[in-house]
């Protein structure tokens, strides 16, 4: 019976992994996160007059502030006129007007908006009036949408704190109800059920509070700011904060219900008596008749007597089960489900999932009290039950969330979203392997009979003179109180048998691990998509091929004045074009547009392809670039662009050369311009 069950785990397995390689090997692009598509003036561009606006265009919607979009002159004087707001009400643009009588030189464009899953981004980006000049901004540092440190960690923590007070507020609840209805009369489970909600609601109050610095990257100071606070309650995910604190009130008084309605004793049934169950002149015949009678009556008194229980247990359930969905929603709402492909359909797997992990890892958090309560198998065989529909929930929507988020195989190791799904995926495996070694002991438990049985609750005679002494003596009283308390811990240790523990050990390794998954989740939250971070690298080069369009001057070549660099290349792959020698050329080297061939030859000498590869510029001692260049394929294994180079400088370029899906490397060399 264990091999067929452990043969139907592993088909299981294998099929969600066929079905993992297949949506993989499928994929196509999808959005959550937005990016940066384009620009107007486009990046790096020199345009003869000055524009009256400047608008980036997004690959989604995006939320906007009142310094969302800020232009800076060369010396760092802001010359926007604020405000931002969306050209002709298209929600995937920024527009912001401009000073009239701009003079020539560069200017920096520094951006900052909220993505439309509730993720802040940012960014930089130059162009030139007349020509290209010094500039005192620092582009480097105006790039990505950087948060405080200290708000940024404590963000994060609120995240944590709040998947994991929902999952325990959930998860006990749930536990109580389906497994072990008693434990609404036990003071540690109504503590862990107070400590879920409590810890629920104060962290969503902290990250209400946080979210507005987090999002502009201003200080811990600016948390108690009320206009910021305003603000994030017009985002979706303020809205969403709201909610869920409108839904914590109603869960409190949910877990009032539950305390009281569950915690009554259920009525006894009435004994059945009187003197014809005690005559003795009847036949045997007679006798098995009352007998039977008196059986089927005693069955349905009980029945009555718990009816009340029954009805409320099922009405409890309901309004729990429809309080968790929308605490889900509030998550799923505002996050990377909300946006992309299907969402139709991510949504409700999204709260699935959820609500599955509730189940299972507050359900962990419940079990161990109640071992720790002395509770018998039966218990922990209806909670094995639970978690193992839990697990394969969370396989399911696991794998169709994967593959909406990642896009490729590349991607699970090529992206931070990607490296964290494998950490996830290892801690659920290690939490499985724990789980296997708790079923191993339930099923040894179950075995012996005199283990399986719940741990009665004794009560223990107060010694003689007691009462006198409780208000005659407070030393005494504690005295008194502290044996008390010895004697009720005695008496549920006196039930902890080798196999007991086992259980326990395996149930605490499992709620350990299942504190790093939530840790792991709350950072995929925080990333972008595997899909999503590979738009950006493709992106990152879009708004470099608009000089053309915009007017930008051709570069002018001379001869003579060509730069030959020569960056050798080992990506330590096993592919022919892992190693070699990228060869990038410059004229006519100097400021201004210069003409850039990229060659790429192979360990024999010989042009190679390679999937991606990009090429940037970047000033050290200006703190200005990296500047993407704009490929154009010539070729096998060279690329043409145009570089805009607009200071002189010791300059670096970069290569980056990827060979295949997980082999990438990125050589670097120095030069002179000026």
């Amino acid at each position: 019976m264990e091999k067929a069950a452990h043969r139907r785990i592993a088909g299981l397995l294998g099929t969600l992994g066929a079905l993992l390689a297949l949506m993989l090997a499928g994929a196509g692009p999808a959005a959550a996160h937005a990016t940066l598509e384009s620009t107007d003036p486009h990046q790096n561009s020199v345009v003869a007059t000055a524009p009256q606006a400047v608008t980036p265009t997004f690959s989604e919607s995006v939320s906007l502030s009142s310094d969302s979009v800020r232009v800076l002159d060369p010396a760092g004087k802001a010359v926007d006129t604020g405000n931002p707001g969306h050209t002709d009400g298209k929600a995937d643009t920024a527009r912001v007007g401009l000073n009239s009588g701009l003079a020539n030189g560069t200017y920096t464009v520094a951006w900052r908006a909220v993505s439309e899953d509730s993720h802040p981004i940012g960014g930089a980006f130059t162009f030139s009036i007349g020509a290209p000049s010094d500039t005192s901004v620092s582009a480097t540092a105006l790039q990505g949408a950087k948060a405080d440190g200290l708000v940024s960690a404590l963000y994060g923590t609120g995240r944590t704190v709040a998947y994991t007070a929902f999952a325990l507020l959930a998860g006990v609840a749930a536990f109580v109800l389906i497994c072990w209805p008693e434990g609404a009369t036990r003071r540690r489970m109504q503590r862990l059920l107070m400590t879920g909600w409590a810890a629920l609601l104060t962290s969503t109050v902290a990250v209400l509070m946080l979210r507005g610095p987090y999002e502009r990257g201003s200080g811990i100071g600016k948390a108690l700011d009320l206009s910021l606070v305003r603000a994030t309650l017009d985002e979706r995910i303020g809205t969403a904060l709201a909610a869920r604190l409108l839904l914590l009130a109603a869960s409190g008084v949910f877990l009032s219900l539950l305390v009281g309605q569950l915690g009554q004793p259920a009525r006894p049934a009435a004994q059945p008596g009187g003197a014809g169950s005690t005559g003795s002149t009847g036949s045997a015949g007679d006798a098995e008749t009352a007998d039977a009678e008196e059986a089927e009556l005693r069955e349905l008194e009980q029945r009555a007597a718990e009816r009340p229980q029954r009805e409320a247990r099922l009405g409890l359930g309901v309004a729990g089960l429809v309080l968790s969905i929308a605490l889900a929603a509030t998550w799923v709402g505002a996050d990377h489900a909300s946006v992309g492909i299907q969402v139709w359909l991510s949504l409700p797997l999204g709260m699935l999932h959820l609500i599955a992990m509730a189940l299972w890892l507050g359900g962990l958090a419940a079990l161990l009290v109640a071992l720790r309560e002395g509770v018998g198998a039966q218990v922990v065989d209806r909670f094995s039950k639970v978690a193992f529909g839990s697990v394969a929930v969370l396989a399911a929507t696991g794998v169709y969330q994967s593959w909406r988020g990642l896009g490729s195989w590349g991607a699970l190791t090529g992206t931070e979203y990607g490296r964290l799904l494998l950490v996830k995926t290892g801690c659920v495996a290690v939490m499985l392997g724990a789980a296997w070694f708790s079923r191993t002991w339930l099923a040894r438990l179950r075995a012996a009979p005199a283990e399986a049985a719940e741990i009665e609750r004794t009560a223990v005679p107060e010694p003689v003179g007691a009462a006198a002494a409780h208000s005659e003596d407070p030393l005494r009283q504690a005295q008194l109180a502290r044996q008390q308390a010895a004697r009720e811990s005695a008496g549920r240790e006196r039930g902890l048998t080798p196999t007991r523990a086992g259980l326990r050990r395996s149930v605490l390794v499992e709620a350990l691990v299942a504190v790093a998954v939530l840790v792991v989740t709350t950072m995929l939250t925080n990333s972008p998509p595997g899909r999503v971070a590979s738009e950006v690298k493709a992106g990152a080069v879009a708004p470099a091929a608009g000089p053309a369009a915009g007017g930008a001057p051709a570069p002018q070549t001379e001869p003579g004045r060509t730069v030959e660099l020569k960056l050798p290349y080992d990506t330590k792959g096993r592919t022919p074009n892992a190693k070699g020698t990228a060869t990038v050329t410059l004229n006519p080297a100097r400021t201004g547009p210069n003409e850039v061939h990229l060659a790429l030859t192979g360990a024999d000498g010989q042009p190679v392809d390679v999937p991606e590869v990009q090429l940037a510029f970047t000033l050290p001692d200006r703190d200005l670039g990296p500047l993407p260049v704009a490929l154009t394929p010539e070729g096998t294994g060279r690329w043409s662009g145009t570089a805009q180079l607009p200071l002189a400088g010791t300059w670096v370029v970069s290569v980056q050369i990827r060979s295949s899906d997980i082999d990438q490397t990125t050589p670097t060399q120095q030069f002179k311009i000026g």
